[in-house]
């Protein structure tokens, strides 16, 4: 199969996004077929050229000058699809380049699939108005996208329950990302204190993501404080930048907790994966993943979670086994992540328990299960009838103009 992905977002910006779409484009090639990735530039960065990448011109966000906001304009778009062959299309997101690709399928009549990444309404807190409108015209726009789709992916159950709920009457399948097991492999499990001075008689609490509000990093900040006061000899590492990096260092400052909290920044992914190694407990607060995909990495190194009980996390540990999930409260949460650190007994069960759950959604089952439904879709496109309707989105109205690889 010849598989086109349309991206917002892609290397080297770092996402759960990407990190999905580079390990279902490794998978599916290593199964032979072709994928070819439509996304945006970094001027910024200046992203190296990639056989199979098409990248569209960018501009750098106002308040995130890492991130790049795709131009979706192209007159190359069309003989690039055509001369490739492409037999499918898979977008990312429902706004701009995501846009360009649903219109794209429609026009060349290709099936087309979404993979809902983001719950987009609990991310309105950055629009500076009108914030309950907001999330309303947000989730318009994501239902009447789906409805457009042949197909769409949803990482957990909750997140199909919650499509199903703002009015989402497409056909929706269940699909986690996935973990590469194979990544988690011969890893430095003194990779944290060698690097950042940690005591071996210190625990290590771990925290990988954004350093964003809807991540609920505060509240994890306010927790930990907690926990030093009957747990002194603990660190707490952060892997990961965002908005409120400079806030949240502030925030530790006037705690008095600055020394016992590592901002390691952005990591490469080589290093990130010897920080869940190197760590005792992953600690994930937030309320608005729709999978949690770094709860999946902790877990490939038998590392136990202790995760906010909200959507994706919710179905990615399981209760009692590989990890405990609570209430959104400072005490619920406090406590779990202290019956861990002072229950070694339960913890190494977690431990063993994760290694072996974490098997049912490796990368290699994910992209089989996508690959049926790509192969299902494109069979139902070649025997349905050639006329289609117009394909229309009300709130962009784009235009083709220029698409350099």
């Amino acid at each position: 199969m010849k598989i086109g992905v349309f991206t917002d977002s892609f290397r080297p910006y770092t996402s759960g996004v990407v990190r999905s779409i580079e390990l279902f484009s490794r998978e599916f090639t290593a199964h032979g077929h072709e994928v070819y990735i439509f996304g945006p530039d970094y001027p910024l960065l200046h992203p190296p050229k990639e056989e199979g990448v098409f990248r569209f011109i960018s501009l750098p966000a106002p308040t995130m000058p890492e991130f790049s906001l795709p131009i979706p304009i192209s007159v190359q778009l069309g003989p690039t699809i055509k001369r490739i062959g492409l037999e499918i299309i898979h977008v990312h997101s429902p706004f701009l380049l995501g846009s360009l690709g649903a219109r794209a399928a429609r026009r060349h009549r290709l099936p087309l699939i979404f993979t809902f990444h983001t719950l987009y309404d609990q991310y309105v807190h950055y629009f500076p108005f009108a914030e309950e409108a907001s999330r309303q015209v947000v989730q318009a726009i994501g239902r009447d996208f789906c409805n457009r789709c042949n197909m769409v992916v949803a990482p957990s159950q909750l997140v199909v329950n919650y499509l199903r709920r703002i009015g989402v009457k497409a056909p929706i399948e269940n699909i986690p990302t996935g973990v590469d097991l194979e990544e988690f492999r011969n890893l430095d499990k003194n990779w944290l204190r060698d690097n950042y001075g940690i005591k071996d008689k210190e625990k290590v609490l771990l925290f990988v993501g954004r350093l964003g509000k809807e991540k609920n990093v505060t509240f994890l900040l306010k927790s930990f404080e907690m926990i030093l006061n009957r747990h002194p000899d603990t660190k707490l590492v952060m892997v990961g930048a965002g908005p409120q990096d400079k806030y949240l260092e502030k925030m530790c400052k006037e705690a008095g907790i600055r020394d016992k909290v590592i901002f390691t920044g952005v990591l490469p992914r080589n290093l990130i994966v010897h920080c869940y190694a190197s760590s005792d407990l992953f600690v994930f607060p937030s309320v608005t993943e729709t999978q949690g995909l770094v709860i999946g990495e902790a877990k490939a190194t038998g590392l136990p979670v202790v995760a906010v009980r909200a959507f994706g996390p919710a179905e990615m540990v399981k209760h009692g086994e590989d990890g405990l999930l609570t209430d959104p409260s400072l005490p619920a949460f406090t406590n779990a992540i202290l019956e861990l650190l002072e229950d070694s007994k339960m913890h190494k069960m977690m431990s063993r328990q994760a290694l072996k759950n974490v098997r049912e959604i490796s990368s290699v089952k994910c992209a089989d299960k996508m690959l049926s439904i790509y192969k299902k879709l494109i069979e139902e496109n070649a025997a349905a009838p050639r006329k289609r309707k117009p394909y229309k989105i009300s709130v962009f109205k784009q235009r083709s103009k220029k698409i350099y690889n």
